[in-house]
């Protein structure tokens, strides 16, 4: 069974994947926008937790998962940095982290990468500024984009038709340079968020 959602908030998609694991259903694997679940339900259902962690060497990848396999957490699959675990052994706690502060270190590893992506499309950004790539045409004369001969003279269907045809170069040509800018902020606004919920889980025990 695949179900199709997106997360850019860890904890609101571990609860998500906690209820479908509630009403049975185990956890396969993700892709982008989508999950996939066993085609079943069973009346067995399980604890999924998620860890945000990179590694530099594959050994350290394996005693990382043999570390929680021995605490009785089965390793499911890993995406982008995110391992998505689940209970195994019923005696197992029913978190991964031991205490706040470990659980606090995901939320920094997590604010750190949020961080440098930011920082990387910020540069990307000014990058376009000097070379007058970032685009106002696309919000003041949208028109100035489309590089059809004639196109607002056609009418009817032919003016559709291209239109339709062109918009996506348009977008392109105007577009880029304001898509950047929206993937920085986003990532900024996630570090904010995520450095929050760091604070909080450290010093709130």
């Amino acid at each position: 069974m695949k179900k199709y959602r997106y997360f850019t908030d860890i904890d609101c998609e571990e609860q998500w994947l906690n209820k479908m694991a509630d009403k049975g259903y185990g956890l396969k694997g993700k892709g982008f926008f989508s999950y996939r679940f066993a085609d079943e339900a069973t009346s067995d259902p399980s604890i999924v937790k998620i860890d945000y962690r990179t590694f530099k060497h594959p050994e350290d990848f394996t005693d990382y998962r043999t570390l929680f396999e021995d605490s009785g957490w089965k390793h499911l699959f890993s995406s982008q940095g995110l391992h998505y675990f689940r209970k195994e052994n019923s005696s197992a706690s029913d978190d991964i982290f031991s205490d706040a502060e470990s659980r606090a270190g995901r939320y920094k590893r997590l604010f750190q990468a949020y961080f440098a992506l930011s920082f990387i499309f910020l540069s990307f950004i000014l990058t376009l500024f000097t070379a007058n790539a970032l685009n106002t045409d696309l919000f003041i004369r949208p028109q100035s984009l489309y590089y059809t001969p004639g196109l607002w003279d056609k009418t009817g269907a032919t003016f559709i038709g291209a239109f339709l045809f062109e918009t996506p170069f348009a977008l392109m040509r105007g577009g880029a340079g304001w898509i950047v800018l929206l993937s920085a902020l986003s990532f900024f606004y996630l570090f904010v968020k995520t450095y929050k919920k760091y604070r909080k889980c450290l010093y709130d025990h």
